[in-house]
């Protein structure tokens, strides 16, 4: 396993409408995302949530490159973890445990007391999201359908902050 990065990274936060960061969002979201799951937003999806109250979109970046980015929504005492990804190249690197951190830290100084996400089955950040606290809470079966037709249940997991 390489270096971890945590420490060296910069994480910036975006909670307006910005088409650089998007666009870096997008060409992680775009390498990250198994084309098999169709999980990938796409350009105008993220533009239309950027514009939204309570949205914020936060990159992890080295230098320039954006290697990461996590996509919150903030509605009243609670928060939804949308997307999170890091781009291939840099996995286990500390970049998706620096920016969960990110995310956590945020939802605590906007009082949120809980936490969402929701995932599918067989997505390995599952243990990543159990590793960090996160408790199972229900499922959904079937809700997730492949691009070669096979059904994914959702999990829904949740943080107490």
């Amino acid at each position: 396993m390489a270096a971890p990065l945590g420490e060296m990274l910069t994480i910036r936060d975006f909670d307006r409408p910005d088409h650089r960061a998007e666009a870096s969002a997008m060409a992680v979201m775009n390498a990250a995302f198994d084309p098999l799951y169709g999980e990938a937003w796409t350009a105008s999806q993220l533009a239309g949530f950027m514009s939204l109250p309570g949205v914020t979109l936060s990159l992890a970046q080295l230098d320039q490159a954006t290697l990461g980015f996590a996509l919150m929504r903030f509605v009243s005492d609670e928060a939804e973890l949308l997307l999170i990804a890091v781009d291939p190249r840099w996995c286990n690197r500390g970049i998706g445990d620096a920016l969960l951190k990110n995310c956590i830290i945020k939802a605590r100084k906007s009082k949120v007391i809980v936490l969402h996400i929701e995932v599918r089955e067989n997505n390995r950040a599952v243990n990543f999201y159990q590793r960090a606290g996160f408790e199972h809470v229900h499922s959904r079966p079937s809700y997730y359908k492949g691009s070669d037709g096979t059904y994914y249940d959702a999990l829904s997991f949740k943080l107490s902050l």
